[in-house]
């Protein structure tokens, strides 16, 4: 199977500071990844290298058999690289389905898709993006990006704040979206043991460098490994 992701060496940062050290990993097309590690390590920093938004200093991104290294943020996303940011960022003068359909693009993913999997946006599609809960604020910002039609879904710890029961139904959501949709996914989530549920593999950063890559079920089950890589394993 052709890799749909490739990075070889790539160190980034910001300003004169390196976070990212010489991070080497690759993904097949449908695949899905649990990015792990402690507070700091480098998890949300190597999500926004992927779209661009850190200053790379060395090593190659290749996505979908392209090199992406140099590529502009807004050309990444149009390439096939699907963003949830840790912020939401919700647009105050937007409605839902102004959120949806202002990114849109074609593919099988549109408004009759999205509200299917988020039936509650649907009821709430005329509501402005500051007047939703968080939960339902999330649950945006995961349709915005299928809305785009992604090849990669990038989703930066899309569980933090929510209420638990919140959380189960959206873990279900990335679920089937791997497994019943097919859709290629990277997670970053606090929660370890529920990103470790969802995905095929994982990745475990420390200090800015990975230091574990196995199976998700092959970690999950390694409960002492699981706690000494990222401390708390929830």
């Amino acid at each position: 199977m052709t890799d749909l992701l490739t990075l070889e060496g790539v160190c980034a940062g910001y300003g004169e500071a390196s976070v990212l050290d010489n991070v080497s990993f690759s993904m097949a097309g449908g695949d899905s990844i649990a990015l792990l590690g402690r507070n700091g390590v480098g998890k949300s920093t190597l999500m926004r290298t992927l779209m661009g938004l850190t200053r790379h200093r060395a090593g190659v991104i290749r996505f979908n058999g392209a090199d992406i290294t140099a590529l502009a943020t807004h050309k990444r996303a149009h390439a096939g690289l699907g963003w949830v940011p840790q912020e939401r960022a919700m647009f105050p003068s937007l409605t839902v389905e102004e959120h949806l359909t202002t990114v849109a693009r074609p593919g099988p993913w549109d408004l009759g898709a999205v509200y299917e999997v988020f039936p509650r946006l649907k009821e709430r599609r005329v509501n402005m993006g500051n007047q939703l809960s968080g939960g339902e604020q999330q649950m945006l910002a995961i349709a915005r990006a299928l809305m785009t039609n992604p090849r990669l879904l990038l989703l930066d710890e899309p569980m933090e704040g929510l209420a638990p029961i919140i959380i189960q139904e959206l873990a279900q959501v990335v679920r089937d979206l791997i497994r019943d949709r097919g859709l290629s996914v990277i997670v970053v989530e606090q929660h370890a043991r529920l990103a470790l549920s969802m995905t095929a593999h994982a990745i475990v950063l420390d200090r800015g460098r990975i230091v574990h890559q196995s199976a998700s079920a092959e970690l999950l089950e390694d409960h002492e490994k699981l706690s000494r890589l990222v401390a708390v394993a929830a």
